[in-house]
C-alpha cells in the first residue's frame, strides 16, 4: 500500500510499504478516507524529528524508526479484532489518535490526555496518511451519516480546541479575547461561539480576521495595532474581559493576554511557545488572574462533541483550504504549511472512496 512516511528533517516520502497485519483482538483496521495535516506535522517536517521516535523506541508505543504520519483521519472499517463487538465492517470511524493506558492515576481520574504512557498515532506510532491503518478500537467513534469525510477528518483538531474551551470554563455571555485565528485558533473560535461567548479575535493576517468575523467573532482586530488594548476595551463597552485565549504561540502574546484579561479572569494558553516567556506574577497575584493550560483532548467527551458540532454547522467548509492527493502531500501540503502559505485546513485524499 502507499503511505506518507517520515524519515527525518524535510524527508517525507510517499512510498509503497507492507499492508498492516490483521487487526489485533482490540483493534480495527481502517481504510483511510481523509487525513488532515496540521502545524505539528509541518513542525516535524521543518524542524524535526521532535516527536517522531526515529532513533529510540517511544516509551508509550514502543515504536521506533520511519513513521507513517497522520493523526487526524477518518476511515471505513475493513476488519475488526476478535474482542471488538460494538463496531463492524463498513462503519465510518474517527480515530482520536491519542492512546492511553487506562491504569495510571491520570487515566483513573478521567484525564486520559495526561496518561503516563500516552502516545499518538501518526507521531509516536504509524498513523493515517496511508491507505490502511490499524487502530485501537477504544479510541474510535462512529461518524454521523450526515457528516461528510472532509468534516469528520477535522474532529480530532476540533476536539483539541473544545478541550481547551472546556478547560477555561467558558460560559454563555462571557467576554472572550482570542489571540490567533489560524489552525487551532479557528477551531477554538468555533468552540467559543458554540458556547455563546462574546468573542473579539486578534490576528495579524487580514484573511484570518475576515474568516473570524464570518464565523461569529463580534469584532476582529490586527494584533499589531498600537491602540489594541483600547480597541478591545471599546469592543466590550469597558466591561472586564473574562477569558483571553492565546492560540498563536507568538512570543509576545502571553504578555498581551495578561494586559487584556480583567481582574478575576482567566488566561488560557493554547499555543505552544518555543522558549520561556516572562509574565508579571505580581500583577497576576494582585488581580487573582488564573492561568489555564491545555493539551490534546479526552477522547470520550471531546471527540463526540466535535462530531456533533461538525455535523450541525458549516465549520468544516469554512475551515477547509484544500484537498490534495497523497502523492502531493509534500509539495501541496507540508511545504506550504511549513512556510506559512496556507490559510486553512489541508486534507489528504488517501483513497478514491472519500465522500
Amino acid at each position: 500500500m502507499r503511505a506518507a512516511v517520515y524519515h527525518g528533517n524535510r524527508d517525507v516520502r510517499v512510498e509503497s510499504i507492507a499492508e498492516p497485519a490483521a487487526p489485533g483482538p482490540h483493534e480495527v483496521q481502517l481504510r483511510v478516507l481523509r487525513a488532515g495535516l496540521c502545524g505539528t506535522d509541518a513542525g516535524e517536517y521543518k524542524h524535526g524529528p521532535i516527536m517522531v521516535p526515529l532513533t529510540r523506541p517511544h516509551p508509550g508505543s514502543g515504536h521506533q524508526g520511519p513513521t507513517v504520519l497522520g493523526h487526524e483521519f477518518v476511515g471505513a472499517v475493513e476488519a475488526v479484532g476478535s474482542a471488538v463487538a460494538e463496531l463492524g465492517v463498513g462503519d465510518r470511524l474517527v480515530a482520536g489518535a491519542g492512546m492511553w493506558c487506562g491504569e495510571c492515576p491520570w487515566c483513573r481520574s478521567g484525564r486520559t490526555n495526561l496518561c503516563a504512557r500516552y502516545y499518538t498515532l501518526g507521531l509516536n506510532a504509524h498513523g493515517g496518511l496511508a491507505e490502511l491503518v490499524n487502530v485501537p478500537a477504544i479510541m474510535c467513534r462512529l461518524v454521523p451519516e450526515q457528516c461528510g469525510d472532509d468534516a469528520a477528518s477535522m474532529a480530532q483538531p476540533l476536539a483539541v480546541a473544545l478541550h481547551a474551551v472546556n478547560r477555561a470554563r467558558v460560559a454563555s455571555g462571557d467576554a472572550v479575547v482570542l489571540i490567533g485565528v489560524g489552525g487551532i485558533g479557528f477551531f477554538t473560535l468555533a468552540g467559543l461561539v458554540a458556547r455563546g461567548a462574546h468573542v473579539v479575535a486578534l490576528d495579524i493576517d487580514e484573511d484570518r480576521l475576515d474568516d473570524a468575523r464570518r464565523f461569529g467573532a463580534a469584532e476582529a482586530f490586527d494584533a499589531r495595532a498600537l491602540d489594541i488594548e483600547e480597541r478591545v476595551r471599546e469592543a466590550f463597552d469597558g466591561a472586564p474581559v473574562d477569558v483571553v485565549a492565546e492560540a498563536s504561540g507568538a512570543p509576545g502574546s502571553p504578555a498581551l493576554a495578561q494586559r487584556l484579561v480583567g481582574s478575576g479572569g482567566r488566561m488560557l494558553i493554547v499555543g505552544l511557545q518555543e522558549a520561556p516567556r516572562e509574565l508579571d506574577l505580581y500583577d497576576l497575584v494582585m488581580r487573582e488572574v488564573e492561568i489555564q493550560t491545555t493539551v490534546a483532548h479526552v477522547c470520550d467527551t471531546d471527540i463526540p462533541e466535535a462530531l456533533d458540532l461538525l455535523t450541525a454547522t458549516k465549520l468544516a467548509a469554512a475551515a477547509l483550504d484544500r484537498v490534495v492527493p497523497l502523492d502531493a502531500v509534500v509539495s501541496e501540503g507540508l511545504e506550504p504549511l511549513a512556510e506559512g502559505q496556507v490559510s486553512g485546513k489541508v486534507l489528504v485524499a488517501t483513497t478514491e472512496d472519500g465522500r
